[in-house]
């Protein structure tokens, strides 16, 4: 089975991330993940695409060093702010219509309600997605996306929710990779990726609302039946907490985020040991010492959080669906990581609430750590962009010899250690492979001989063209440790 190789960015305003995934059949296996700290990037859009671009060269030559491949596509998140959503609609009269109705054509219906739909703005907008609501036919109506392919009609209509969003933050990201030789083959609209990632097949059917923490905004997707029924964003997350931070305490930005990380908790109420603490700082500039206490510091996070909060609950209620939420809300993304966000967002709102960490719908390496909710958007990427077999992010910076050489050192390198396990416990028979492998191995001790001693003849024998000497000695010292264990026995 082929392999293949996703390269999935994600622009966040706080970190710029790379996920690299090996796709061999259904397994998905996470092989790279870094990130860096963002840089020309306001509420998730791209507003300086030189400093971006800089950024990310950095992490695309450590994965190509890593990985010894070339990068030569990527699959990228939409922005996440400044999106407006509208409602279209689409009919098809069929030209079959005693065939079912198949897949092909709900995607033309999709098409042809993007295509009709007259953007308001089309110098500074451009349409995002169209997610279908629901599809009717001669008898039927209020049919989602899987039960509608496969009925048999003349006639079926479409309802679509469109999402719009500014034409100069896709032509940013654009810019962006252009400036670094690597194609763009899928834009995603993250509340899509994400639900992927992170939301069960029951929470989608029952009604939930899937909230995104990021560093610039903070946004909610509700789903019911299945479906996408609402989209909204708003201008503030983790960094709004962190720049709080900065201000009240007075110190660098970067000490705010690490003593967030370190020690940010919401409702200052429930701290329990911590209650008490102080945290110390060594004020180099003032030669001195600058003390915060924890309380303190969960109050100043405890009032952005809830100021962003009831924003997001008020879009909860602007969206129509805040009585059908049973499975509550899912909170995911870098700002899901405060402690007792959950607790307060339950306190506050009455709903069931729980972390979203990424789904075991992939593999990871050994080195990255898989339980982070910031993960969510990129691993959804993967997983969307794994549905399409056409794309291929990465290529081989081998040439076909040298993988073919790669290939044969494996082989022999397994058969070597074969050896060495069977004289370690003394077994007498060796496989034929391994047998034909010493005989090369001999015969290029003979033509070592030779070339010292060009009279001695040596018996024609065909070469595979393999040249490896020191698996010669390799044998050599096997077989005279196995020989002196049997003497000291």
């Amino acid at each position: 089975m082929n392999e293949r190789y996703i390269a999935a960015i994600d622009l966040g305003t706080s970190n710029i991330v790379l996920t690299i995934a090996q796709i061999s059949g259904e397994d998905v296996r996470i092989i790279y993940h870094g990130d860096r700290p963002a840089n020309g990037i306001k509420y998730s859009a791209v507003f300086i695409p030189k400093k971006v671009s800089a950024i990310l060269n950095e992490l695309v030559n450590e994965a190509e060093n890593q990985l010894q491949m070339k990068i030569s596509q990527v699959v990228v998140n939409y922005p996440k702010c400044d999106i407006r959503q509208e409602t279209a609609e689409a009919e098809m009269d069929r030209s079959n219509p005693d065939e079912s109705i198949t897949a092909e054509e709900v995607e033309s219906l999709k098409s042809i309600a993007q295509n009709d739909y007259p953007i308001e703005n089309p110098e500074t907008e451009q349409l995002y997605v169209a997610i279908p609501q629901s599809f009717s036919d001669d008898e039927n109506f209020q049919l989602i996306e899987q039960d509608i392919i496969g009925v048999i009609s003349k006639v079926f209509k479409g309802h679509f929710k469109l999402f719009i969003g500014k034409k100069s933050s896709v032509r940013n990201i654009y810019k962006v990779f252009n400036d670094l030789d690597i194609a763009t083959t899928r834009l995603y609209f993250s509340p899509s990726t994400i639900a992927k990632a992170v939301l069960t097949e029951d929470e989608m059917d029952n009604g939930v609302a899937l909230v995104d923490f990021g560093g610039g905004s903070t946004s909610v997707s509700i789903y019911n039946r299945k479906v996408l029924r609402y989209y909204a964003s708003i201008p503030f997350g983790g960094k709004s907490i962190t720049n709080d931070i900065r201000t009240e305490c007075s110190i660098s930005a970067n000490l705010a985020e690490n003593i967030k990380l370190a020690f940010g908790v919401c409702i200052p109420d429930k701290l329990q040991s911590l209650q008490e603490k102080i945290i110390q700082i060594e004020d180099q500039e003032m030669n001195g010492y600058k003390q915060i206490p924890v309380q303190y510091l969960s109050e100043v996070i405890t009032a952005r959080a809830n100021e962003i909060i009831q924003a997001i609950l008020y879009k909860i209620e602007q969206s129509g669906y805040a009585d059908r939420l049973r499975n509550g809300v899912v909170i995911t993304g870098g700002g899901a990581n405060l402690a007792n966000l959950a607790n307060f967002i339950k306190e506050l709102s009455g709903y069931n609430v729980r972390t979203g960490y990424p789904r075991h719908l992939v593999s990871f390496v050994d080195d990255i750590d898989s339980s982070k909710p910031e993960l969510a958007n990129s691993i959804g990427m993967i997983l969307a962009a794994k549905e399409e077999n056409n794309i291929n992010c990465l290529t081989s910076t081998l040439t076909e010899e040298e993988n073919d050489e790669e290939e044969r050192i494996e082989e022999e390198t397994e058969v070597l250690e074969n050896i060495n396990l069977r004289k370690q416990y003394k077994e007498p028979q060796i496989p034929e492979e391994e047998e034909e492998l010493e005989e090369e191995l001999e015969e290029e001790a003979e033509d070592e001989e030779e070339v010292k001693d060009p009279k001695k003849k040596k018996p024609a024998k065909k070469s595979n063209g393999v040249r490896w000497h020191f698996l010669d000695d390799l044998i050599n010292k096997i077989y005279d440790n196995s020989d002196d264990q049997e003497e000291d026995n």
